[in-house]
Parts: C-alpha cells; structure tokens; sequence
C-alpha cells in the first residue's frame, strides 16, 4: 500500500491532498511552473517544469517512475497521459476523464450530445467573428469562458452587443494553455448553484457528499456552504446525471460537479476531476471524510462505506488585494482565531495578484447556513495580506 504519486499542480488544493495522501503512509512528487508552491512545502519532493512542455513532462515521469499521477491543474499536456496508462501508470481518475475535463468543449459534447445531459444552450467560438454569431444563438445576456482555465479566469457575461469584444479579449486574458477557444453559453435564469462532490470507487458504489452551494465573483468562488438546502427531488436528478457523467469518463477519485438549479430541476454545468474549490468547507469537519480524505482513499483503492454529514460549515476565501513579487505577511491571526468554533487555512503562495486567494476561513457548528456564513466572512474580514 505505499506508491509513489506525481501529483501535477501544486496548489492549495494539491497541499491539502499531499497532508492527505501522507497520513496514509504515500510518497508525493509536487510539479508546478514555479517554485514554492503551496503543495511543495509539503511533499517529499518537487519539480519545477513547463507542464505544457511534454519532453519535460516525460522527463519527470522517467526520473521518478511514480505508481500513480495525479492532476491538479488544467495547464497539462493531458494527451500523453494514454501512453503513461499504457505503461501501467494509475492516472487519476483516468486518463480518458483528465483529457475529456480539462476542456469544456470534451466535456460539455459528452454531456449534452452523447448522454443527453439537460444543459444550457451553446456555441464555441475561436475568433471574435465566431463568438458573435455564438452571442446571436445563444441570444442576450449569456456568459463567455475559456475553454481551458480555472478559478473563474477569462469568465465574463455579456449582457449587450457591446461586451462582445471585450469579453472576447479578456476570456484571452484568462485562458490556460495554448487553447484559443471559448465556450458561450446561453443564460440560466438560476436560483442557486450547487457543487455535487462524486467519489468513484475502484471496489464500490458511488457516492456523494451533502450538496455545497457557493457564492461567485468575477466567475470564482467567494462562500461555500454545506448543507444546500433544496429541493430532494432536484438532488436526486444531479445525483443521476453526475453518475452518468462520471461513469462514462472511468476511473477513481473525487468529482467536483457543478449544477445549476431552476425552478425545472438541475442543468449541469462543470466538471473537474479533482478536489473542488467550494469543497474547502470540507475543512471544517462537515463530513465524516475531508474531501481530500476522500480523493486519497478512492485513488488507493480503501473502501468508503459511506459519507455521513457530521455538522454544518462555511468558508469564505482571504483575498490579496494587489499585486507583488515579495513574500507577503499576515496580520489578524489573533483576532480571527478569538471567534468560536471557527479556523483559518493560510496556503502559503509565494506571491500575490489581486484577488488571488490566500488562504481560507473557516466556520462549523449547528447554525443555519445562513449563520456560519455571516461568521466565516467575519473571521476572514479580520486577516489581511500586506
């Protein structure tokens, strides 16, 4: 039961799943494209490569020979992990499901053509011209993302005929990799959102975690919440098309599956094979299992009988404000750490970006949702990055 595990991004939710992994006794390798990352300060070792850059992704998976790799991050050259599979290499989930989800357009054709997945209305784009005539279908307002990128990067929704041009440019802006093409999708009059966390198992049923619903800016996510409450019957038909989904892409590990809720039921949205950022409520002791936990145990092959809720939680992110090369400091530990039944997570990035998420607070208890909420945007009100 010891593998060595190349974990592929090393990022805040890398870290948690290394901390994870190695409370069971798991070897990890971080790679990222800079140094220091969150998940290297962790790991038993590192590498720093272009991930894009498939001879030196090559070059890391022969120098470490890992059992096992993992992804984190989008920013992949995804297509070799076929060969690394055929070499006996566990890719997590598979390499199939990485390949098909790091790209929105695999992943929604899937869905909405060959599962026939209720889904928005949607058109791809890889010019401004295409976007246009995408707009024109999809009709106004509608939302515009890249079709490789994360945390909300290059997201923007257009509202009037003159956004489109802008929101080309910056959906630009934001793509990872060398993927030029956008996804644009028509509108979904909403009344929440909700992340599905799905574990596959190599030896038993699927499972899922309690819903989490989530508050967004700027396309990235601000509060998490765990419970949602909502409507059974909804729950039930996510539950069915995060199944399907999951299903048709093979493999085990943790599903982040996103969902809009109408008033007509559950449309799907996203999916990221991987930890999912709203799961950081996790954290907070919700589940009988983090979902890191979880992720660590399906992809070793350890047996979830079940996931139980054990107590409600919230998160809000801790924002830097601007950007700087220096090693940022924190101030307010001791006043954020003085509110019951709350904590903090700082993840330890090297630098700072506006709006880039530092670290996270924290809330748990009986409260209402509504309650812990309130309480974990206080804790993370009270901690700044200078």
């Amino acid at each position: 039961m010891k593998f060595k595990i190349l974990l592929l991004g090393a990022g805040e939710l890398g870290k948690e799943f290394v901390i994870a992994a190695q409370r069971y006794g798991q070897t990890i390798i971080a790679v990222d494209s800079y140094p220091g990352a969150p998940a290297m300060q962790v790991a038993d070792a590192f590498e720093v490569i272009n991930m894009l850059d498939g001879t030196a992704l090559d070059r890391v998976v022969e120098k470490h020979q890992p059992d096992i790799i993992v992804p984190e991050i989008e920013a992949i050259r995804t297509e070799q992990f076929y060969q690394y599979e055929a070499q006996g290499i566990q890719v997590v989930p598979s390499a199939k499901a990485a390949n098909y989800t790091m790209n929105r357009k695999a992943i929604r054709d899937l869905a909405a053509k060959d599962l026939g997945v209720r889904t928005a209305p949607y058109q791809y784009a890889t010019s401004l011209e295409e976007l246009q005539a995408g707009v024109s279908f999809c009709g106004l307002p509608c939302v515009v993302k890249p079709l490789m990128s994360s945390s909300g990067k290059g997201q923007s929704v257009i509202k009037t005929e003159a956004d489109i041009e802008r929101a080309w440019h910056y959906a630009m802006e934001g793509s990872r990799g060398d993927l030029k093409e956008v996804i644009v999708e028509g509108f979904i009059n909403f009344d929440y959102e909700i992340t599905l966390l799905t574990v596959t198992q190599k030896s038993g049923p699927t499972l899922f975690c309690p819903p989490i619903g989530h508050r967004q800016e700027r396309g990235d996510y601000q509060e998490s919440w765990q419970p949602m409450p909502m409507n059974p019957v909804y729950l039930a038909e996510a539950q069915e098309m995060a199944q399907k989904v999951t299903k048709a892409l093979g493999g085990a590990g943790i599903w982040g599956v996103e969902f809009f809720i109408t008033k007509e039921g559950a449309y799907f949205s996203e999916l990221s094979p991987r930890p999912h950022d709203t799961g950081m409520v996790t954290l907070a002791n919700t589940q009988n299992f983090s979902q890191f936990e979880l992720h660590a145990r399906a992809i070793l092959g350890l047996s979830i009988p079940e996931i139980s809720l054990s107590q409600n939680g919230a998160s809000a992110v801790i924002l830097a404000d601007k950007q700087s090369e220096n090693e940022p400091e924190f101030n307010g530990f001791e006043a954020a750490a003085l509110i019951p039944k709350t904590d903090f997570k700082i993840f330890g990035k090297p630098t700072t970006r506006s709006y880039r998420r530092m670290g996270v607070a924290l809330a748990y208890g009986t409260e209402n949702v509504e309650q812990l909420i309130k309480k974990a945007k206080l804790v993370a009100s009270k901690i700044t990055v200078k």
